[in-house]
């Protein structure tokens, strides 16, 4: 019987086209990914980077802020609650343009503390626009509103609408 030499030959690991990518990616992998998936990592990273920044309007330190409104019917009337705490009247706005009411205004909040060996103010602003769509029917000119304790009510009178359909007699 003839011998048979046997060898062992270690198998070199062939690298993944991809791997000398790994390192310098944040994402790992970059090619091979799925694009949805490389998406929603892309998205989560940017929420993480952006987690409790404001939002700017017009600049530093502006941050948006949007008050609470109920919008209901009532007696005939449209009537819009908006929750507006610590505002006074002067800095609420409400105008009514030919088919939508608006309200806009601007917060501005100082508050200080002041003890022994140190001095704390903390500012925040905030800006606000809404614009409430109103029905063909709405009497404009009839509007009222009123700021009490922080709650905007406005009322606008709204016509009762006339029924669209009408009766057709039938011939013999």
């Amino acid at each position: 019987m003839s011998e048979v030499k046997v060898t062992k030959e270690t198998a070199i690991a062939k690298p993944e086209a991809n791997d000398y990518l790994a390192p310098i990616l944040p994402f790992g992998r970059f090619f091979g990914v799925r694009p949805f998936a490389l998406m929603r990592e892309f998205t989560e990273e940017m929420d993480r980077m952006f987690k409790g920044a404001p939002l700017a309007e017009g600049g530093e330190g502006i941050e948006a802020w949007t008050p609470t409104i109920d919008v209901h019917r009532c007696n005939g009337d449209l009537v819009v609650t908006a929750e507006l705490p610590g505002l006074k009247k002067e800095e609420v706005k409400v105008e009514m343009t030919e088919d939508a009411l608006v309200i806009e205004g601007e917060r501005k909040r100082e508050h200080k503390i002041d003890h022994e060996g140190y001095h704390k103010v903390e500012r925040s602003y905030g800006k606000f626009y809404r614009a409430i769509p109103l029905p063909k029917e709405a009497k404009t000119d009839l509007a009222k509103a009123e700021l009490t304790e922080g709650i905007l009510k406005v009322t606008v009178p709204v016509a009762a609408e006339k029924p669209k359909a009408r009766e057709i007699p039938i011939a013999a």
